[in-house]
């Protein structure tokens, strides 16, 4: 018998519908009906009646799941002292990141990460790349999310890539769904001033014998953003770093597509604990697309 299974069967009767116990578990509906299905054919019973109202056990499954309770609760005992062993209560995380990542990737980690080991501490700091590297060396974070890649010094891990796009009023010119450089010639750009930013832009414009017109250069992403909504030029941004966009503001992608690898870093040398090594591994695995 599958303790997931199990699971899932107690968050239905406790929630009094598969929609409930799918937005509870953080799965999709159509999982939550395939694993009652399973269930029901391995015991060869019915232990819901479905109707229009909802679910409701059936007098089987009300006396299967009292005693299933018992199995769920063996298994948080179980998970308790695993979890103890590994040294994850009373732990703690310590995590810096530049402004977009920490905005659009690491609430989602941190959230799964904390319900699973509500008891060990986790801290965020917004940092710019460089101080970020620099709380890594100084012993003051854990781990660090940066653009890839990094210096030797750190052991670093892809978690996303965000695509540079382009930014334009609609006041000032309809684009086309397919820019060109032509196109893009035509404009003078509001610059992000961000190191690693700025020197992918030139290089890329350069790889492609084109010509950058810098009207303003600025440092601050939201800044850029109003800018352009005021038709004040154009930008090349990462998308993470656009968000949120205004209405007026058109996005393309450029005529070749330039990336940035968003990615993980710790020391190299310093030795991850368990709680770290544990939010590392939800990081990597939690589902990631480009807003559109």
């Amino acid at each position: 018998m599958n303790i997931h299974h199990l699971q899932v069967l107690a968050t239905i009767a406790q929630q009094g519908s598969f929609s409930g116990a799918a937005l509870v578990l953080d799965i999709s509906q159509a999982a939550v009906s395939r694993a009652i299905a399973t269930l029901e054919d391995e015991l060869g019973v019915p232990l819901l009646k479905r109707g229009r109202f909802g679910a409701r056990l059936t007098p089987v499954g009300e006396r299967v799941l009292h005693h299933g309770q018992g199995i769920l609760e063996l298994r948080e005992h179980i998970d308790y002292e695993v979890n103890l062993e590994k040294g994850l209560y009373g732990g703690r995380v310590r995590i810096a990141s530049f402004r977009s990542a920490a905005t659009h990737l690491l609430p989602a980690a941190i959230a799964t990460f904390s319900q699973r080991f509500p008891r060990v501490e986790v801290t965020l700091s917004e940092l710019e790349p460089l101080g970020v590297e620099q709380a890594l060396q100084a012993g003051q974070v854990d781990v660090g999310l940066v653009p890839l890649p990094r210096s030797e010094g750190f052991k670093t891990w892809e978690i996303a890539r965000d695509e540079y796009v382009v930014l334009l009023s609609t006041a000032v010119e309809i684009l086309p769904a397919k820019l060109t450089w032509a196109q893009l010639s035509r404009h003078a750009f509001v610059l992000y001033n961000y190191a690693d930013s700025t020197s992918a832009v030139r290089d890329h414009w350069q790889q492609w014998g084109q010509s950058l017109a810098v009207a303003y250069a600025i440092k601050e992403d939201s800044t850029i953003v109003s800018m352009v909504a005021q038709g004040l030029g154009a930008a090349i941004l990462p998308r993470l770093a656009a968000l949120p966009i205004p209405e007026n503001v058109q996005v393309r992608s450029l005529p070749v597509t330039l990336e940035r690898i968003i990615g993980a870093a710790t020391l190299a040398q310093s030795p991850s604990s368990p709680a770290v090594h544990e939010f590392l591994k939800v990081l990597q695995s939690q589902p990631w697309r480009p807003p559109t």
